[in-house]
């Protein structure tokens, strides 16, 4: 998948399956782009300085880029 950030947040693209995807907002692509360096969705959206009450439209967010294999879950050590 390719990023590119853009001033309304950013485009993604996948290769594969050639599907382009727009995030709405930087605070999206921040998460976005942390995903590996947190434990779950749920970190990476606090990381991002999300709190509690704000966290759904983002885990729905992930949910749809995960439904289109925009986003993959990380592979086991």
């Amino acid at each position: 998948m390719a990023v590119r950030p853009e001033p309304f947040g950013a485009l993604l693209y996948h290769f594969g399956t050639r599907k382009l995807s727009f995030l709405k907002n930087r605070t999206i692509l921040a998460v976005v782009q942390s995903l590996d360096h947190h434990p779950d969705a749920r970190s990476a959206c606090r990381a991002a300085g999300l709190d509690d009450t704000q966290l759904a439209p983002y885990l729905k967010a992930l949910g749809v880029l995960a439904a289109s294999n925009m986003v993959v879950p990380r592979e086991g050590p």
